[in-house]
């Protein structure tokens, strides 16, 4: 069975001051996104299912799907704050997403495959897809069952712009994830690289691994997801700033025993464009791609 490709499109791209995901940033007028698809399906994957907003839908029809006719299956599912599941109404405060765990929770009709989740607006590297494909098609099972992430180094994830947010990983001598907490304002400064926020400014040597949303489940993730969107919004009635991340779920998931994440190694480099002002260094790059 071939995998699917779920591609997280409907962000808001505020600190960027734009929809990224549309953003033609490649030297034949490819967005980022482009990039994925291809690799994804040079590396074995059958379908992309993309998960946007529905005010984005004029647009993704007419700048999205051609590029993708006769190449490769595609779907698109609909992120909103008001699908939620029954018994439960957004709150009329409420303006931003509930995170990329409610995106992916979206999509669990329109797939049935082993999944990889990314971000539209990332750059992950033609080597990351190989090595998550190898993994999802490897047609192990295991009780709890194995996930996988593809981890890149801290320091190969920063912005020279401002701070970013980054979940930093902890393994076993396995590769196994052991630990993974998000620091929200990372940055490099004159004493290394350093989580600025308020009363924490944690410091990290850079070499460590970091989530940069380049997951890999199974369809079984997709029950746990519900269970526990259930439990968060129980838990946050009244919070309209509450967010479901993936990383969330995978460390309860982790600390539970109900399932474990192998962190895959691969030579690929990441890049992004967090800020407006990343988007040149990324064109750069994107111009500088061997085919």
């Amino acid at each position: 069975m071939k995998p699917t490709l779920l591609v997280l499109a409907a962000g808001m791209g505020s600190r960027y001051g734009g929809l990224k995901q549309l953003d033609r940033m490649g030297p034949n007028g490819e967005t980022i996104m482009d990039y994925s698809v291809r690799y994804a399906l040079e590396s074995g994957f059958g379908k992309v299912v993309f998960v946007i907003r529905k005010s984005m839908e004029d647009d993704f029809k007419q700048y999205v799907l051609p590029r993708y006719q006769d190449k490769i299956a595609v779907e698109y599912v609909f992120q909103e704050l008001d699908m939620l599941p029954d018994g439960f109404l957004v709150d009329p405060e409420r303006k931003k997403p509930y995170g990329t765990a409610h995106a992916i929770l979206v999509a669990k009709d329109a797939v049935k495959e082993p999944f990889t989740v990314i971000n539209a607006d990332d750059f992950y590297g033609k080597d990351a897809f190989r090595v998550m494909a190898e993994f999802l098609t490897s047609g192990e099972t295991t009780q709890p069952p194995t996930y996988a992430m593809v981890g890149y180094r801290l320091d190969k994830t920063l912005s020279p712009n401002g701070t970013v947010s980054r979940g930093v990983c902890s393994t076993d001598e396995h590769d196994y994830l052991t630990n993974i907490v998000e620091n929200r304002k990372i940055g490099k400064t004159e004493n290394g690289y350093e989580n600025q926020e308020e009363q924490l400014h944690n410091f990290f040597k850079g070499d460590e691994p970091v989530s940069m949303n380049f997951w890999g489940f199974t369809p079984d993730f997709f029950d746990c997801l519900n269970d526990l969107f259930v439990d968060f919004l129980k838990e946050n009635q009244g919070n309209i700033t509450a967010e479901f991340p993936i990383p969330n779920v995978v460390s309860y998931l982790m600390e539970s025993g109900k399932a474990r994440v192998k962190v895959l190694h691969s030579n690929a480099e990441w890049f992004g464009v967090t800020y407006q002002e990343d988007r040149p260094g990324v064109v750069k790059r994107l111009a500088e791609l061997d085919d």
